[in-house]
């Protein structure tokens, strides 16, 4: 018998749990978030800030060397919220699709 929740994820995502800043598109308040596993189509992120699903994002994150991108590179996404999960009633779980991913230049120190 199927599962009727079978992913429907069209790339597999990576466990990994990096930094990331999140802003919802035309806000200029951002949120510390941290990944819980992303790919190059999705995330999924865990942030204290509530965002409502079907919110449009700007996302700030180190991608790791495991997406097949060499090695770690800075990155900044465009999003979709599609589900939103309320993990204690402080943290919140943000499903979203990846619309735009533009790699960042490296900044030196």
């Amino acid at each position: 018998m199927l599962d009727a929740k079978a992913d429907k994820r069209s790339r597999a995502r990576i466990p990994v749990s990096v930094p990331a800043t999140v802003r919802t598109k035309g806000s200029a308040t951002e949120l510390s978030a941290v990944t819980r596993d992303l790919s190059a189509g999705g995330i999924f992120l865990y942030t204290d800030g509530r965002i409502t699903e079907g919110s449009k994002l700007e996302i700030v994150l180190i991608l790791p060397a495991e997406l097949g991108m060499g090695e770690k590179q800075w990155a900044c996404c465009e999003a979709l919220v599609v589900r939103v999960e309320d993990i204690d009633g402080r943290r919140h779980g943000i499903a979203a699709t990846i619309d735009r991913l533009d790699l960042l230049p490296e900044i030196p120190s």
